[in-house]
C-alpha cells in the first residue's frame, strides 16, 4: 500500500496509536519493535480493541482483513508524518539544544497558545518515534506546531529536520550533554547546528541569543531573529524575575540558566503577536513539574528537585544557582551523569572538586562513577541504597537541599525520606 492511501485511511480520524495498552477507537495501530518487544504480535489485538487497521512487517501476523503489511513499520510511520506535515501547511518551530529543550518548548507553547490552536512535543518524545507521532498528533485544526528534536549522536538532528520540516529552528545552548555519542564538545556543537544547516538550504529563519557567542557564528549565512533587546534579568532569588518591554514577569522557574528559555519564549512570542500582557500571563503561570527544577517543601527542608537529567554544563548551572540562594544551610545530593563517554571520571571529579569549594554545609555524591574519582571523603556512595542508609541514619532537617542526577539515577525517590 502507497503512503498516500495509509495517509487516506490516517486522515478519517487522525489518530495514531503504538501501545495496545492506551489504544483509541478508529486508530491506527502500529506495530513497532524493541529490544525486547515486537509490537506485529499485538496487531489482532489493537483491532479488537477498536483500532480501524494495524500496520505491520512480518508476513505472519498478516492475519486479519485491516491489517496492512509494509516493509518497515518505523519507516512508514515516519513518513506518513512527514507526508501529513506537508498537508498541513502550518508553521513548524523546531528546537533543539543540550539543555533546557523541554522547558524552553513549554513555555513556548504556554505563549502561543495564548492566541493560536497549538501542538507541543509530549514530555520528552523527541527521537525518531517520539518526533512522527508528535506530527501525527496534529490535525487540521492546529495552527502552529512546536517540536522538540533531541539527539545523542551526528545526523539525528539532520534527520528530524527532514521529517518535520521546520520554518523556524532554536538551538537552546552547546553543552557537554552525550559527549560519547558525539565524540566531544566540537560533536555537540555539530550535531546541534545540523538544524542551522537545515534553516539555511531552505531559506528558513533562526530565533538567536546575541549572547551566545556559537549562536551569532554558526547563523551567519542565516536569517535570524534576536532576542528581544528590551529585556533584562532582575533577579533570581530563588525564582526569575525579569523585565520584558514594559511589563515585569515573576516565572515559578529557578536558576540564571531559566532566563534565557523564558527570553527565547518571550521572543518568538512577540514575533508571533501575542500581546506583552499574554506573554506575562503565560509564563507567570506556568509550574515546572516532572523532576524539572521543581521547588518541594518537606517538613522541615525546601527541596530544588531537578532530577530529570544531567551533564556537567547543566550540573554546574545548577550549582552556582544554588550557591547564591539566600538560604543559611545548604545540601547538596548529587548523582552520576550518563553518556559522557571516556571523559566520564575527569567531569565527575571536576564536579566534585567545585562543590568542595563552594563549602556547603553537606554534600553527598551518588553513583558508580562517581564512587570511581577516587575521592576518599566520606560523602561517595557507590550505590542509591547506601546513601538511603546514610541519610535516615543521618537526617536532614532545616536545610535547602539541591537534588541532581541523570534520570536512570532515580533521585526523586529521596523524596520519601523527608516526609
Amino acid at each position: 500500500m502507497k503512503i498516500k492511501d495509509i495517509y487516506n485511511l490516517y486522515s478519517k480520524h487522525y489518530l495514531v496509536d503504538t501501545d495496545t495498552r492506551k489504544i483509541r477507537k478508529n486508530t491506527l495501530f502500529f506495530a513497532l519493535k524493541g529490544d525486547n518487544f515486537n509490537g506485529n504480535e499485538f496487531a489482532s489485538t489493537a483491532i479488537s480493541l477498536g483500532a480501524s487497521f494495524a500496520i505491520i512487517d512480518e508476513e505472519k501476523y498478516n492475519t486479519h482483513k485491516n491489517i496492512i503489511l509494509v516493509d518497515n513499520v518505523l519507516e512508514t510511520l515516519q513518513e506518513l508524518a512527514n507526508y501529513h506535515r506537508r498537508n498541513l501547511k502550518i508553521t513548524i518551530i523546531g528546537l533543539t539544544g543540550s539543555n533546557g529543550k523541554t522547558t524552553t518548548k513549554e513555555l513556548i507553547n504556554a505563549v502561543l497558545s495564548k492566541k493560536y490552536k497549538t501542538i507541543a512535543t509530549i514530555g520528552n518524545l523527541n527521537n525518531h518515534i517520539g518526533v512522527p507521532l508528535t506530527l501525527l498528533s496534529m490535525n487540521t485544526n492546529t495552527e502552529i506546531g512546536i517540536v522538540e528534536m533531541g539527539a545523542n549522536h551526528q545526523k539525528e538532528i539532520e534527520f528530524l529536520c527532514s521529517i518535520c520540516e521546520p520554518d523556524f529552528g532554536y538551538i537552546t545552548n552547546f553543552g557537554k550533554a552525550h559527549l560519547e555519542g558525539f565524540g566531544g564538545i566540537e560533536g555537540v556543537i555539530k550535531g546541534k547546528c545540523e538544524l542551522y544547516n537545515y534553516l539555511d538550504k531552505n531559506n528558513k529563519i533562526a530565533f538567536i541569543n546575541t549572547k551566545d557567542t556559537i549562536q551569532v557564528e554558526k547563523t551567519v549565512n542565516i536569517k535570524t531573529i534576536p532576542f528581544k533587546s528590551k529585556m533584562e534579568l532582575l533577579e533570581v532569588n530563588p525564582f526569575v524575575k525579569l523585565s520584558f518591554d514594559s511589563e515585569i514577569i515573576n516565572s515559578n522557574l529557578i536558576g540564571k540558566y531559566n532566563y534565557t528559555n523564558i527570553a527565547a519564549s518571550c521572543t518568538i512570542g512577540n514575533f508571533f503577536k501575542i500581546p506583552n500582557s499574554k506573554i506575562k500571563e503565560a509564563i507567570e503561570t506556568f509550574i515546572p513539574n516532572n523532576n524539572r527544577s521543581q521547588i518541594i517543601f518537606k517538613s522541615t527542608n525546601k527541596i530544588i528537585l531537578d532530577a530529570y537529567n544531567a551533564n556537567p554544563s547543566s550540573m554546574l548551572a545548577a550549582l552556582e544557582n544554588f550557591n547564591q540562594l539566600k538560604s543559611k544551610n545548604k545540601t547538596v545530593i548529587l548523582g552520576d551523569m550518563f553518556e559522557l563517554g571516556e571523559t566520564s571520571i575527569k567531569e565527575h571529579q571536576a564536579i566534585i572538586k567545585f562543590v568542595e569549594d563552594l563549602n556547603f554545609n553537606n554534600s553527598y555524591f551518588v553513583g558508580e562513577i562517581f564512587s570511581k574519582t577516587g575521592n576518599n571523603n566520606n560523602n561517595v556512595f557507590k550505590t542509591y541504597e547506601k546513601l538511603l542508609d546514610h541519610l535516615k541514619n543521618n537526617p536532614l532537617k532545616h536545610q535547602s537541599i539541591l537534588i541532581k542526577g541523570s534520570r536512570g539515577m532515580r533521585l526523586e525517590r529521596l523524596l520519601n525520606l523527608f516526609n
